[in-house]
């Protein structure tokens, strides 16, 4: 499977686009592929708790999907991290 990352994932995998074996599976399979790959990226996408952040991006062949979907083994995934930061609160 290919995988592009933006953001502050590239610095987790050193590349936009890398190679990941992955047999098929969900989109849930496919992120723990991606992670065991290139762990940096774990804490770049999974909160405290275990769960993807809510406002990571993940797109199988240009479809936005969810954790549950189906992602083939020849798939283009595409991980946007979760947005951080802000302008503090202020106006």
């Amino acid at each position: 499977m290919r995988v592009t990352v933006y953001g502050p994932l590239r610095s987790a995998t050193g590349e936009k686009t890398v190679s990941v074996g992955f047999d098929g599976g969900s989109v849930k399979e496919a992120l723990a592929a991606f992670v065991e790959e290139y762990p940096g990226s774990k804490t770049q996408l999974y909160g405290d708790d275990g769960r993807l952040q809510g406002s990571a991006r993940i797109s199988v062949n240009g479809e936005r999907v969810g954790e549950n979907d189906a992602c083939p083994s020849d798939a283009e995934l595409t991980v946007f991290p979760p947005v951080r930061g802000g302008c503090g609160g202020g106006r």
